[in-house]
């Protein structure tokens, strides 16, 4: 068994709360990603797991077992690290087989598993040179490889694609995708790129200032956030927030207003609207207008960013739409697109809007 359970997990530096009570549960084989701005202590609560620091307070179990007092080499995880780490003066092979070596495996076995994880990560024609010999994505496989030869219960990653330029990290979140099918073991990994958070996880967790915002598969927190701040974090470019109050059937606000949401709650009148830049688009009539600021052309579409009353806002536009910068544009929300939020950042929605069809137009 290799779930991982955190009850109750807090952990100071100093005068500093950094991780501040998260209970969380990761299931055996499950990809979780944990997400968020540089501080929110996810790199921390990864180091509590590894047992490279100790909790204050809480419980650390791995496979049922509370491993709160097991020192890091007896917890049956392995970590990849930002930095490669790897042993310049060994050679691949000998850094693949370090691990083993240090645990007296048997050479025939050594011998065995190294092969088979070379051959996997496709590091065969490789095992002689040294590590200054290797490209930046050639290195991060043997970091990978050396985790992958020592089978472990859980796999810890920090990071680990952070130090690759953007092809590289492209080619590498495929390789882990298709490693993680190929073991089916449970994976934990921190980043704060959520590009990768929404391609590689199973779970995402997403945490802000050492507390667990919200934890769900990746589609569920883009098209149910529960709160601003995760509305906000998960998208690219970030979801537009408008101003806004409520007034019989409409949310108005400067120099808008829009139809409310069927299912808005009762009570708060000053309200946040969010929309995504997706689901907002440059269009012959809109309910909002405004100076196109800046353009950022992606080839099959693009994103203007336009200056109304409101505020700047981010909106799509199709491949064929002739938008520049100067050009007065209206902007129109997809049909049931709103996200509403009150004024201290939760949903003011009764029922979250289900946008599952939104996903081919989006």
């Amino acid at each position: 068994m290799s779930e991982v359970t955190l009850s109750g997990i807090k952990k100071s530096f100093g005068p500093n709360l950094i991780v501040k009570g998260v209970d969380l549960q990761v299931g055996q084989g499950e990809f979780l990603v944990m997400v968020g701005p540089s501080g929110c202590g996810k790199t921390t609560l990864l180091r509590l797991i590894a047992g490279l620091e100790q909790v204050d307070s809480g419980e650390v179990r791995i496979g049922g077992a509370r491993v709160n007092d097991v020192p890091p080499r007896d917890r049956d995880v392995a970590m990849v690290f930002q930095s490669y780490a790897l042993y310049p003066h060994m050679t691949v092979r000998e850094n693949l087989a370090f691990g083993l070596t240090l645990r007296k495996f048997p050479p025939a076995e050594i011998a065995s598993r190294v092969a088979e994880v070379a051959t996997m990560l496709e590091l065969g024609h490789l095992l002689e040179r040294k590590p200054k010999a290797l490209s930046g994505g050639q290195r991060q496989r043997v970091a990978m490889g050396r985790a992958i030869v020592r089978r472990p219960k859980v796999f810890l990653f920090d990071e680990p694609l952070s130090n690759l330029d953007t092809a590289l990290r492209v080619q590498m979140r495929g390789e882990l995708a298709r490693l993680h099918r190929r073991l089916g073991a449970t994976m934990i990994y921190v980043t704060h790129d959520q590009v990768e958070a929404m391609t590689l996880a199973t779970r995402v967790a997403v945490f802000n200032a050492g507390v667990l915002q919200q934890v769900g598969p990746p589609l569920e927190l883009y098209n149910r956030p529960a709160n601003r701040f995760v509305a906000g974090f998960l998208g690219s470019p970030a979801m537009n927030f408008l101003e806004a109050r409520r007034e019989g059937a409409n949310l108005v606000g400067k120099g808008f207003t829009l139809l409310s949401p069927s299912d808005l709650a009762p009570g708060a009148t000053n309200l946040l609207v969010g929309l995504r830049p997706q689901d907002l688009r440059v269009a012959a009539l809109g309910p909002l207008t405004g100076t196109v600021d800046a353009v950022e052309r992606l080839g099959f579409d693009g994103y203007a960013f336009v200056s109304t009353e409101a505020g700047l806002v981010a909106a799509r536009f199709d491949k064929g739409s002739q938008v520049s910068v100067g050009d007065r544009v209206s902007l129109s929300p997809v049909a049931d697109a709103l996200h509403v939020f009150t004024e201290d950042g939760s949903v003011a929605l009764r029922h979250p809007v289900d946008r599952e069809s939104l996903e081919v137009a989006s």
